[in-house]
């Protein structure tokens, strides 16, 4: 990554990029991300990055893509009939969420022949994967393997300002820091309360303000829970 995609600064009345081929660097994503700026030079020619859901993996998975050219698919379709791909470069996504072994170490094995790589992403670290073929549990133990977690002030800060700039909306920093202390701290969320923000304002005809941020928030919590 070049030096405007990894040092993006944070500031509340500017609109913020934060694509596919931006990041932004803080504590809970600093180590993926030097593992990205590693490659192609990752131990067996491969890496995993795990973590909780709304941490920010696909969003990672679509930066490794941006730079890379790879393919991206879910484990769902990998799969002996459906692997057949001209990418040397692939992403597997959701590994844990039950792959087909042969398969994955069959595209696993095609990436490496080609001289390309494969990023894996899961929730739960690899030695938790339930792996039957010891083949492709020993490439699995070879390859890189970092954990993300979920997005700390800094970062989430950012996205909601990059969201809320996306529509156009304009909001007092004292709001964001509002959200930022009282929301889920995880992506998904932040996309739903931003959708959430801009119809309860247009619905008010008013301005998005802490009041209409904590009845939103509160009716996030009561649909989550619920």
């Amino acid at each position: 990554m070049n030096h405007a995609q990894s040092q993006l600064a944070l500031d509340f009345g500017l609109r913020q990029a934060l694509g596919r081929d931006d990041f932004l660097v803080t504590p809970c994503n600093g180590e993926v991300v030097a593992w990205l700026d590693r490659w192609p030079h990752w131990p067996g020619r491969g890496l995993i990055v795990h973590g909780p859901a709304g941490c920010g993996k696909t969003h990672l998975a679509h930066v490794f893509q941006a730079r890379s050219g790879a393919q991206i698919v879910h484990a769902s379709d990998v799969t002996g009939s459906g692997t057949r791909t001209r990418f040397a470069d692939l992403v597997v996504e959701d590994v844990d969420s039950g792959v087909d072994s042969r398969a994955l170490l069959h595209i696993y094995n095609t990436a490496v022949e080609r001289g390309g790589s494969l990023l894996m992403t899961s929730r739960n670290p690899p030695r938790s994967w339930e792996v039957g073929l010891p083949d492709l549990r020993s490439r699995i133990n070879a390859v890189g393997s970092v954990a993300v977690g979920l997005p700390d002030d800094a970062l989430l800060a950012a996205v909601l300002v990059k969201l809320l700039s996306d529509r156009q909306l304009r909001v007092r920093h004292e709001v964001v820091t509002y959200l930022v202390r009282h929301m889920e701290r995880s992506f998904r969320a932040a996309r739903d309360i931003v959708t959430a923000l801009d119809e309860g304002s247009l619905a008010d005809r008013r301005e998005i303000t802490i009041p209409l941020a904590r009845r939103i928030l509160a009716h996030h919590q009561d649909m989550e829970g619920g």
